[in-house]
């Protein structure tokens, strides 16, 4: 393909030759099969073939201990991909790098062969620890498979490399000995921010001999949450001087625009850039598909689409019974409960085959060079801890046949049930997997034949890390997206350069956000004591924040130093995933049992009094939020209708920093305080969508001040565009909701990332305004990247509006499904008149 974004995306496992057959089918033969029929033909907009790649070598460099390149050899991998030695030679310098490749491009191997190097190096110092290195995943679960991974590799080294996981599944009476004698220490940044520094003196023989920090799957440090783990990395690199140590970061991304500056900003060091993948790749078929168009009408009698759920559910048991072993990944926790559900409860119905189907697990050798299935998969020495099987995990089917082999995962889970899981998936005794985003990253599902993907999952670099999740040993591989009724994946599927002609995104984090940076800089005083010499390390806000921390007595100054004054601990002051709070603990009331958790940010909507709430196949009703105690007390139910909050939100301008004219139009930026309180729920039927009633809430209203994107539009540019008084509220009603759905094409958001509201007259400005903003206290650097890339996002709103073949707007362009107010008013051709006339003169 001349899109270089195609090659690295789609690249697969070099462990086995490249246009290697398996008996599950061509890729292109089995979405042959998914069509068959006059209900499917019409579904697929668009196909793209990946056609596949030869790959590149090279040798080690020379500073590779002998025995970890046997060790390599042994694994299957006789000689590195290009970019992996390229990786490893930047590392033994002493060069910081982020490795920037496609999926299954071998990443992993890039950093391990240097860092378990430099360990073995290290053990024959006389302390007997010598060099260390902490590896740092996004979730417990990629961090247990990488575990596996050094584990299996290193097996041949004996004793000299300790792997060991360090997380809140950790038993206590294994945490000593890993402080005192692993030196491959994987965990996540939140166990970092709350475990790790604030005890570092325990850490400290760790810390002193720090060579390496591996940062895995980095592109997913973005928004709020990239912007915490960067501030953690700083208080971290701050306690590594204390000790004496420098360490060099290594990181692994998806492909992403400018992986450098984005690593910068995450890290505070500038790495060395290696995007060029040069493994080889198998063939992909990557298809988009459009639901079709039912019967039933929607909101304000608009015309509705068969879900994307309900879609999924249906290829992915077809997919089971030609033994094409499946993940399909769903938006939601309870999408992926209910496709697990559907696909089980439809294959229940078909006899199991008489030959059994191929499980997969095990197979590919020894050609390539580099695989990330060269290094993972095998006996995990520790991995039988706390296991179950997989029959006694409620998300599996039942029944025996193909339903027993399909099953649901996302968070949420115990972690015991999360292992299973993976380790079902990775053997092939699972063949079909509903999961949430969970197993987009590097976890080891290796043998993979298809992936669905039900709904756009937010930025490019995801979409292609969840397609790459198939055809890891080689074989063809397929992907299907599956567009939800909604502006954004419409766009898609009928615009499918906007995909496959188009970049990935750039990595979106501000470090120096005040609502982020001020309780690290808390922690920070209570891990040491802060002084003037780390200004320069936590960024320019540092001097004016500490001065107001001193006001709020949270730090006081003593001398040149500022010191952390409570008696409770600092890291406990935030929560690095911005989740707004404690998690809401769901607990079945007439058991005291555990289901799960739900966050203190979506608990007000997905938990209130009344909801219907689906865990591990089972509905429920929650009969009390308590708010106080974070517990939702639900009871096992199965009403005949699904729920959903209604709320209402204020928003006062605080700040503007930024303003732009379009010709009599503005066009602004700045700080805003958003109020938002759920007032209510409706109750929808199941099958038709019916609402069958309302019901009243008292809830409290949360406040939330954060960063805006809004634009101003005068009297007579109203005029212009043929907007009266009777469709104003519509219209601009209509432009928000289409432009909250599109702008996940130019910023690394989704649209529950980010809010709008519209208001014929607002109070501050005096002018009819629509208002986009971020989410999270302080802002998350989405509504920032609108403002920059305005012309192009809101000419692509309107473009999508007015592209959809509806009357008077539908959930493919104008409605939204997060919207409070039940989708009205609406008014789909003025919002079209609207942005036209806005853009008129936009600059």
């Amino acid at each position: 393909m001349a899109n270089e974004q195609h090659t690295r995306s789609a690249s697969v496992s070099p462990r086995a030759e490249p246009n290697r057959s398996v008996p599950r089918g061509d890729p292109r033969d089995v979405l042959n099969r998914l069509t068959k029929g006059p209900d499917r033909a019409g579904r697929i907009t668009h196909t793209e073939h990946l056609p596949p790649r030869e790959g590149r070598h090279a040798d080690w460099p020379d500073r590779i201990r002998p025995e970890v390149i046997d060790a390599v050899r042994a694994a299957g991998i006789e000689r590195p991909w290009e970019h992996q030695a390229r990786a490893a030679a930047h590392a033994l310098e002493g060069d910081s790098v982020i490795i920037a490749t496609g999926t299954a491009s071998g990443k992993s191997l890039s950093y391990l062969v240097p860092v378990l190097s430099d360990v073995l190096d290290g053990s024959e110092a006389p302390n007997g620890r010598g060099s260390t290195a902490l590896y740092l995943a996004p979730t417990k679960a990629l961090a247990a498979d990488q575990r596996r991974a050094v584990a299996d590799l290193a097996g041949p080294l004996g004793t000299a490399v300790r792997p060991a996981v360090f997380d809140g599944d950790t038993p206590v009476e294994e945490r000593e000995w890993v402080r005192l004698f692993a030196n491959y220490v994987l965990t996540n940044p939140d166990m970092l921010h709350r475990g790790i520094l604030p005890g570092h003196a325990r850490w400290s023989s760790f810390l002193r001999a720090l060579r390496y920090v591996v940062i895995d799957e980095c592109h997913t440090y973005r928004g709020v949450f990239g912007s915490h783990v960067a501030q953690v990395l700083r208080r971290l690199r701050r306690l590594c001087a204390r000790y004496g140590s420098d360490p060099v970061f290594l990181l692994a991304s998806a492909t992403a625009a400018s992986p450098g500056e984005g690593a910068a900003r995450l890290t505070g060091v500038r790495p060395v850039e290696i995007t060029e993948d040069t493994s080889p790749r198998g063939e992909t078929v990557f298809a988009l598909w459009e639901p079709p168009l039912t019967e039933m009408e929607g909101e304000r009698g608009a015309p509705v689409r068969r879900t994307a759920t309900a879609e999924a559910a249906e290829l992915l048991t077809d997919l089971a019974v030609q033994g094409v072993r499946t993940v399909a990944f769903v938006r939601s926790r309870r999408g992926a409960e209910l496709v697990s559900l559907i696909a089980q409860d439809r294959l229940s119905a078909i006899p199991a085959p008489r030959e059994p189907l191929p499980t997969g697990g095990g197979e590919g050798t020894a050609d390539g060079a580099g695989a990330e299935e060269g290094v993972r998969g095998g006996a995990d020495p520790a991995g039988s801890r706390g296991t179950r099987s997989i029959a006694s995990i409620p998300g599996v089917g039942r029944g025996g046949g193909l339903s027993s082999r399909i099953a649901a995962y996302r968070g949420g889970y115990l972690p015991e049930e999360r292992r299973t899981l993976e380790r079902a998936l990775h053997t092939g005794e699972l063949l079909g997997l509903a999961a949430t985003n969970a197993l987009e990253l590097g976890i080891d599902i290796s043998g993979l034949d298809a992936v669905l993907i039900t709904g756009y999952p937010g930025t490019r670099a995801s979409l292609w890390q969840q397609a790459g999740r198939a055809g890891r040993k080689g074989q063809g591989a397929l992907a299907i997206l599956i567009a939800r009724d909604e502006p954004l994946d419409t766009y898609l599927v009928h615009h499918p350069e906007s995909i496959f002609e188009t970049p990935v995104e750039s990595t979106v984090l501000d470090p120096h956000n005040p609502y982020v940076l001020a309780p690290h800089l808390c922690a920070a005083a209570a891990e040491i004591p802060l002084t003037e010499g780390d200004f320069t390390l936590f960024g320019p806000e540092t001097a004016a924040l500490l001065e107001k921390l001193e006001q709020r007595k949270l730090l006081r100054r003593r001398g040149s130093a500022w010191h952390w004054t409570r008696k409770e601990r600092a890291a406990d002051l935030t929560d690095i995933r911005g989740s707004g709070g404690s998690p809401v603990q769901v607990v079945e009331e007439g058991t005291g049992r555990l289901l799960g958790t739900v966050d203190a940010a979506a608990a007000h909507t997905t938990v209130h009094e009344g909801a219907v709430h689906l865990h591990q196949g089972r509905t429920y009703v929650v009969r009390k939020l308590d708010l106080e105690d974070s517990a939702a007390l639900v009871e096992e139910s199965s009403p005949p209708w699904t729920t959903m909050a209604r709320d209402t939100t204020a928003l006062a301008i605080l700040e503007t920093e930024a303003e732009i004219p379009w010709g009599d139009a503005r066009l602004c930026l700045g700080s805003v305080e958003v109020t938002n309180q759920v007032v209510s729920y409706l109750r929808r039927r199941l099958m038709t969508g019916e609402v069958l009633g309302e019901s009243k809430l008292d809830l409290p209203p949360r406040t939330l001040r954060t960063r805006a994107v809004w634009w101003t539009v005068t009297e007579d540019q109203l005029d212009a565009a043929r907007i009266n008084p009777e469709i104003l509220a519509g219209a601009l009603h209509a432009a928000e909701h289409a432009s909250i759905g599109i702008l996940p094409l130019f910023a690394t958001c989704d649209r529950w990332d980010i809010g709008g509201v519209s208001i014929a007259q607002h109070p501050d400005t005096l002018l009819p305004t629509v208002f986009v903003y971020d989410g999270q206290p302080g802002g998350a650097g989405f509504s920032e990247r609108a403002f920059h890339t305005a012309r192009a996002w809101l000419t692509a709103t309107r473009d999508a509006i007015a592209a959809c073949n509806c009357d008077a707007g539908c959930p493919s362009c104008v409605q939204s499904p997060k919207c409070g107010n039940a989708n009205d008013p609406l008014h789909k051709a003025g919002a079209i008149r609207l942005l036209t006339e806005l853009l008129k003169s936009a600059t």
